[in-house]
C-alpha cells in the first residue's frame, strides 16, 4: 500500500489536526519522497515511518509539535536540514539503517536544539573512528546515542517509567500496612514474653513448694 494511501485509512476519517500520533511503518513512497502528510497535522507529535523506501525528506511538511520521529530502514543519505526546519522541537530521532556515512551529514541536526536522543545503529557513519566521541561533540545538545550516554548510561524507557510510577503509587499502602503489621508484632511479641515470665515464675514457685525439695538437701 502506498504511503498516501495508508496515511488516508490511518484518518478514520478524523481530520488531521486531530491526530497525535501517525504509524505508518511498512508502506511504499512511489518516489522516495514523503507523500500524504501535510501541514494540517498541526498536533502531531509522534511520526512513525519505518522501511517506506524514503530517499528524501525534501517533502517533509511543517510539524511544529513533533517530538518523535521514527525513520529506520529506509535510504536516506541526506537532506536532514529539512529536520530542522519544519520539526524544530523534535527531542527524539531514530535515524537507524539509512545510508548514512559521514560525521558532516548530522551537522544539520545541530539546530535541533530541543534533540536529546538519537540512533543510528546499523549506519556506516558507526563503522567510524571515534564515533561516539565525534558525534556528541558535533551535537553538544544530545544526551543518548543509540540508547546511551557519553558514560555508558542506558537510556531511560518510557514505558518502564510509567511502571515505575505505578509502581511507587502502590508501594505506599503496601508500606503503611507493613508498619502496621509490625506494630501487631511488636505487641504480639511482647505478650508472647509477659506470659513466658508468668509461666517461668509460676514453674519456679511450684519447684520451690515441692515436697522433694527437702529430701534432696
Amino acid at each position: 500500500m502506498d504511503m498516501k494511501k495508508r496515511i488516508t485509512l490511518e484518518l478514520r476519517n478524523r481530520s488531521p489536526a486531530e491526530i497525535v500520533e501517525l504509524v505508518v511503518d511498512n508502506s511504499r513512497s512511489a518516489d522516495g519522497e514523503v507523500e500524504g502528510l501535510t501541514d494540517e497535522f498541526t498536533e502531531l507529535e509522534f511520526l512513525s515511518v519505518v522501511n517506506v523506501g524514503l530517499s528524501s525528506l525534501a517533502k517533509l511538511p511543517s510539524l511544529p509539535k513533533l517530538r518523535k520521529l521514527e525513520l529506520s530502514d529506509n535510504n536516506l543519505s541526506g537532506s536532514l536540514e529539512t529536520l530542522a526546519q519544519k520539526c524544530p522541537n523534535l527531542t527524539y530521532l531514530n535515524l537507524s539503517g539509512n545510508k548514512i556515512k559521514e560525521l558532516s551529514t548530522l551537522e544539520a541536526l545541530q539546530n535541533l536544539k530541543s534533540l536529546q536522543s538519537l540512533d543510528l545503529f546499523n549506519c556506516e557513519i558507526t563503522s567510524l573512528e571515534d564515533y561516539r566521541e565525534s558525534v556528541f561533540e558535533l551535537l553538544p545538545q544530545v544526551t543518548y546515542l543509540d540508547g546511551f550516554d557519553q558514560e555508558d548510561n542506558e537510556a531511560p524507557d518510557s514505558e518502564a517509567d510509567d511502571e515505575d510510577e505505578d509502581g511507587e503509587d502502590r508501594a505506599g499502602p503496601t508500606g503503611d500496612y507493613g508498619e502496621e503489621d509490625d506494630e501487631e508484632e511488636d505487641e504480639d511479641g511482647s505478650e508472647g514474653r509477659e506470659v513466658g515470665l508468668s509461666f517461668q515464675v509460676n514453674q519456679a514457685n511450684q519447684v520451690g513448694n515441692s515436697p522433694l525439695k527437702p529430701q534432696d538437701s
